[in-house]
């Protein structure tokens, strides 16, 4: 049967680090539904200072596949998901850009042209996520992240996704650095939907010590960079403070009245008082002008456009 395949150029970007047991089954499923789908295509393998012999793999079947455009960036050492995933869209010259950050495949292959057929349906970003049960961990951070996120899409956990071109560019023209790519795509303003998919295969994904820390320090940096549970904590914890100080005053003022206290206790307690309430309101300020920079940073643009219609011909 002959299939029509598709003229988009395409890049999937695959995050690599110690998969040698994984990695050449996954080159070879993908090179072959890609190939079947699409005229043109790109594979960028993104070796995040791998120890152990997924470089040699991958050098090995692309000598297998020498029809096929793949690329190796190797990172000069580790440094995550988030930065490697950074590095390897960069480079990616296609129209559309798979991002593949788990390359345990515990889906249908069609999965990996549902989500493409579904971008073309005018989402820029979709998405592949399992039904299957989820991690404590992250029930827990999705939950925190999407209640005080602000964000039109909440996010969740997913295997793989496609982005269109115009969407990486709208993501880099919002900020030099992306420190987490989801959050982004999710504040990026154009549309962003979801595909979810039955396991055909019951996978546990496995995380390095390596993997795990970088992980939890991810998860403290997006909730910090991208919600406002720090900066709603502070400011109840100084208005806490200033109350405190406003009642030790009030305090200090009613024993001077009605007792005798030490010569010189009530100037200092007031002092106190009025000098703590000083320090808490200009970190109140400082906290408030902080919150103010990251939204600069990281929400450059006065506005946000999902999509432009032309309704005159």
């Amino acid at each position: 049967m002959v299939v029509n395949r598709e003229k988009n150029f395409i890049s999937a970007v695959i995050y690599v680090h110690n998969n040698e047991k994984e990695i050449q089954y996954f080159l070879e499923k993908l090179d072959d539904i890609l190939n079947k789908n699409f005229d043109k295509f790109e594979i960028i393998c993104v070796n995040d200072a791998s120890t152990d012999k997924s470089v040699e793999l991958i050098k090995k079947i692309a000598n297998k596949i020498p029809n096929t455009m793949m690329s190796i960036v190797n990172m000069s050492y580790y440094q995550g998901l988030e930065l490697s995933m950074n590095a390897g869209v960069d480079l990616a010259i296609g129209d559309f850009v798979y991002e593949f950050d788990n390359i345990l495949i515990d889906y249908d292959l069609k999965v990996i042209i549902d989500v493409y057929q579904k971008s073309l349906k005018g989402y820029d970003i979709v998405s592949a996520k399992s039904n299957g049960k989820k991690h404590l961990s992250s029930r827990l951070f999705y939950a925190i992240f999407n209640k005080n996120s602000n964000s039109a899409y909440k996010i969740d956990t997913e295997t793989f996704r496609i982005i269109s071109r115009r969407a990486i560019n709208r993501v880099n023209s919002m900020s030099k650095t992306t420190p987490y790519r989801k959050a982004m795509y999710a504040k990026c303003g154009l549309k962003i939907t979801s595909i979810v998919y039955r396991n055909v295969k019951d996978i546990k994904t496995k995380f390095t010590k390596e993997n795990s820390n970088t992980r939890k320090d991810l998860a403290i940096d997006s909730i910090i960079l991208f919600t406002d549970v720090s900066y709603k904590f502070a400011i109840t914890m100084l208005i806490i403070m200033m109350l405190v100080a406003i009642f030790t005053g009030v305090y200090t003022i009613v024993m001077f009245l009605c007792a005798q206290p030490i010569e010189g206790w009530t100037t200092t307690m007031l002092l106190l008082s009025f000098g703590f309430f000083g320090i808490f309101l200009v970190l109140l300020i400082v906290i408030k002008y902080l919150s103010i920079l990251i939204d600069l940073i990281f929400k450059k643009q006065e506005y946000i456009i999902e999509s432009v219609e032309k309704i005159t011909k």
